[in-house]
């Protein structure tokens, strides 16, 4: 059996078909097809079900997919840690954030735990997107993910395989610009009419705020609003309203100095804002001493 048959099998499943797959492995769709065949035969069971839809797990690809993903990220885990043994003799800590948390609270949230507990390990800070840092953990390329979670929204991670904690508080705020220097009413405001809806800058699906305003807009009033722009980034969002391109809902804490300097104002009263968790996610089996003094410093169990 093969490391890269489990990449493979992996892949299919992120994909949800083998044509997909293929090209995000670089290969070829036949030689991807033989090598998951390969897999299926050393197994002795059909792992997919094959159809002009695309690919689907069997019930004996269910019950294989933990294992994989948990032979493919002991096995990477093994190697960064070789790695860094060999580069510095400290383990290395491996973590995922957002970006909208990557820039400052990461930093600050680092130094409090370190307050509580020394790390004697090097630190890894991957920043991306929600989806992909949710991809990072799956597949072992990180032992901690960092993410805004809200109460209506369960994620990939909620599940027996992953433990998480809250480690702080931020809230989603509807802002906009002004409507000029002199005049600090926002030049677009909640709820909006039929007759002129507001112009939305959204985050994309991959961005995990998409998910805590997709849920919570079922709990608030409806607003007339028009999509205008889409982004992956909290911080391009940000802009865009500074621009008085539209309204958007962006964490307080990564706009706290527009508020403040009046480049951004709210764009709706209290019942538009959106309370947000601030977690710290890591597999269920964590291994590592460094890793596991980390965590208890954290807050965890």
């Amino acid at each position: 059996m093969e490391l890269a048959w489990l990449e493979d099998f992996l892949a299919v499943i992120d994909c949800g078909s083998f044509s997909r797959a293929a090209d995000s492995r670089h290969v070829t769709q036949p030689a991807f097809s033989r090598r998951i065949r390969s897999l299926e035969d050393w197994i002795g069971t059909p792992l997919f079900e094959r159809s002009s839809h695309g690919a689907a797990l069997t019930a004996a690809g269910e019950r294989f997919r933990p294992s994989a993903e948990a032979a493919l990220r002991k096995l990477l885990h093994g190697r960064e840690d070789a790695i860094a043994a060999a580069d510095s003799g400290l383990p290395l800590l491996r973590f995922a954030s957002t970006h909208a948390l990557a820039l400052d609270f990461f930093p600050q949230w680092l130094r409090k735990v370190e307050a509580r507990s020394p790390v004697d390990a090097s630190i890894r800070l991957i920043a991306d997107t929600m989806h992909a840092c949710e991809q990072l953990l799956l597949r072992g390329e990180a032992q901690f993910l960092l993410c805004h979670g809200h109460a209506g929204v369960s994620g990939r991670l909620d599940n027996g395989d992953y433990r998480s904690i809250t480690v702080g508080n931020d809230v989603l705020l509807p802002v906009s610009a002004p409507r000029a220097a002199n005049d600090p009413r926002p030049r677009f405001e909640l709820p909006g009419s039929p007759d002129e809806p507001l112009p939305l800058l959204a985050p994309t699906e991959a961005s995990g705020l998409s998910r805590a305003l997709a849920a919570a807009q079922a709990q608030l009033a409806p607003a007339q609003v028009r999509p205008a722009f889409t982004a992956h980034l909290a911080t391009v969002l940000a802009a865009m309203a500074r621009d008085g391109r539209g309204l958007t809902w962006v964490p307080q804490r990564l706009v706290a100095d527009d508020l403040a300097a009046g480049r951004l104002v709210h764009a709706g009263d209290a019942s538009w804002t959106i309370p947000m968790s601030i977690r710290l996610y890591r597999p269920r089996n964590l291994t590592g001493a460094a890793a596991t003094r980390l965590w208890a410093a954290a807050g965890g169990d």
